[in-house]
């Protein structure tokens, strides 16, 4: 905070009248700001060797944690974005555990802001998000997205009324339908931003000026359909929920099995709510409701949720190029089987999906869907599998990777878990 007071005057500042000219004040040396690829390799090294610690020095490992933690607030609080950014493309590259770990606790810590109450009971708010695939003929219309003031309150008194809150909870959603250039645009330290400002407008009973917030609602990128266009569009419901920090409800259990109840639970809670809202939702986002189909995905912390819909949005455009593929062999897809195996191509790392035929020969054709350096690859290979599943092939087989004539090496057929 700057210091508006007065320095005190004692004798030492006291001018030297028998001087001609005053003294010059003796310059301040501007402190050293350290280099920000120095600050990024700090955060890397110092993820690392979380990932990498072993032994049974549960103390050290959490003091490396909170040190992290620290280093990570500091740099939103100085707004130092490109070092975040930064650290976490060098991490990519280092170790995808330690990628994971630091992406995860940037992101959860941009996404999260802690204040104190009135009574100065420490609460937390954080920014959530609800990816959703909107069908239409024609597509949305940005100016009759949540025009009713009754059916938007109503969408938000939802949260609490489905169980998705606590009692204790206050729930605010942005009277704005991001699409995914929006979302793109908002860096850490601007979503850290929009922290502070909902929760001062949530905690005021005056109006209270949100300029990160309205920067962040800007008009959508393309979406030029024809009015009889079959439109799929990806968008996301914005919101805030303030909470007491030790609030019951989110606590999760410990134990595998009470915390597999507790998710389990809310997973169901929260389909509940997608089917219940949609005809309200529906109301929300078009003049003309019935002619909308909704599919929503899990409800998360901002970066979670947009990861989400990216993924879902990466994998549909996978199996529309299978669809295409399979459609131009003029034969029935029950008569081909696919083959998928991580590699790298063009010194990017994808999975592949071979097209055979069932009598064997070289394959029919070949997509590549991208893969991040720092996914999970089991759980990549798994969900490409299972949507491969969906399309009416014959089987889906695993392979350890392609020779140089497309031949798989070492395929297995894979059994969905």
């Amino acid at each position: 905070m700057p210091n508006n007071k007065r320095p005190a005057r004692g004798p030492s500042a006291q001018p030297n009248r028998r001087s001609a000219t005053p003294a010059k004040p003796a310059k301040t040396a501007k402190p050293v700001e350290a280099d920000p690829d120095e600050l990024a390799q700090n955060l890397v090294d110092l993820a690392l060797e979380i990932t990498e610690r072993e032994g049974p020095d549960a103390a050290a490992l959490t003091a490396r944690q909170e040190e992290l933690t620290v280093l990570v607030r500091r740099m939103l609080r100085r707004k130092h974005d490109d070092v975040l950014y930064g650290a976490i493309e060098v991490a990519k590259y280092t170790d995808p555990d330690c990628c994971r770990l630091l992406r995860e606790r940037v992101e959860e810590e941009a996404a999260t802001y802690h204040v104190r109450g009135d009574d100065e009971t420490e609460l937390e708010i954080d920014a959530f998000m609800i990816p959703l695939f909107v069908h239409s003929t024609g597509g949305l219309v940005q100016e009759d997205v949540f025009r009713d003031d009754a059916d938007f309150d109503a969408l938000m008194d939802s949260f609490r009324q489905s169980g998705l809150a606590s009692a204790a909870t206050r729930i605010v959603l942005v009277r704005h339908l991001y699409d995914l250039d929006a979302v793109d645009r908002i860096r850490y330290s601007h979503l850290q931003e929009m922290l502070r400002e909902a929760a001062q407008a949530m905690r005021s009973r005056k109006l209270v000026a949100t300029p990160a917030i309205e920067a962040s609602m800007r008009p959508w990128i393309g979406g030029d359909y024809e009015p009889e266009d079959d439109a799929m569009e990806l968008r996301f419901l914005l919101g805030f929920a303030l909470k007491p920090v030790d609030d019951p409800f989110y606590k999760v259990p410990s134990g595998e099995a009470a915390s597999d109840a507790y998710f389990e639970g809310r997973m169901a809670r929260y389909r509940m709510w997608a089917g219940s809202v949609s005809p309200l939702l529906q109301r929300c986002l078009s003049r003309h409701p019935a002619e909308l189909e909704l599919n929503f995905l899990y409800q998360d912390l901002f970066y979670g949720a947009k990861e989400q819909g990216v993924g879902e949005l990466s994998m549909l455009a996978t199996l529309a190029e299978v669809n295409q593929k399979l459609e131009e062999q003029q034969r029935p897809p029950d008569r081909i089987k696919a083959v998928v195996a991580p590699l790298e191509a063009n010194g990017e790392p994808v999975l592949r999906i071979n097209l055979y035929p069932l009598d064997g020969g070289a394959p029919l054709a070949t997509v590549d869907k991208p893969l991040d350096l720092a996914a999970h690859l089991e759980a990549e290979l798994e969900d490409l599998c299972d949507a491969l599943g969906t399309v009416g092939l014959d089987g889906v087989l695993l392979a350890r990777g392609f020779d140089t004539a497309g031949e798989p090496e070492d395929a297995e057929p894979y059994l969905p878990a």
